[in-house]
């Protein structure tokens, strides 16, 4: 019993002295920031967020990976997804391409599965493939 008495008596002094001051706290909170700009807060629903890409190929071999997944099980739209994050993360990852125009291929979409064995090309010219992929470019135009 005889500990709460010093900190009630500090709550209270504190009290006190919060109520002198009334409109301190409030005059802080409404002036701008010191360097002038407004500060915009962070988007606080992750879904929302844009998402930044850099290079990480680690992160492109693991989306690359989990693409292959979805292509061997017949889930087209979700391996195209997949494929384009590779594609995202690592740009000169020619096997992401490569996977990509065959899945673009897959879901009767011509003109990016051109997009992307043109890019394939262009990365992997000397590539064992490479004539395969050319006529499959001849065919799609």
């Amino acid at each position: 019993m005889s500990r709460w008495i010093p900190t009630l008596l500090v709550a209270s002094v504190a009290l006190v002295h919060a109520q002198d001051q009334p409109g301190q706290l409030k005059r802080d909170r409404s002036q701008p920031a010191a360097s002038g700009k407004q500060e915009v807060p962070p988007e606080e629903d992750t879904s929302l967020a844009v998402k930044e890409y850099s290079f990480n190929p680690l992160q492109a071999e693991k989306e690359l990976q989990i693409g292959n997944f979805y292509f061997k099980t017949g889930k087209y739209r979700s391996a195209e997804m997949r494929f384009r994050e590779a594609t995202k993360w690592n740009d000169g990852y020619s096997d992401a391409w490569l996977r990509l125009g065959e899945t673009e291929e897959k879901l009767k979409d011509r003109t990016a599965a051109k997009e992307a064995y043109t890019k394939y090309l262009a990365l992997a010219s000397d590539a064992k493939n490479a004539a395969e992929i050319r006529k499959k470019l001849q065919k799609l135009k």
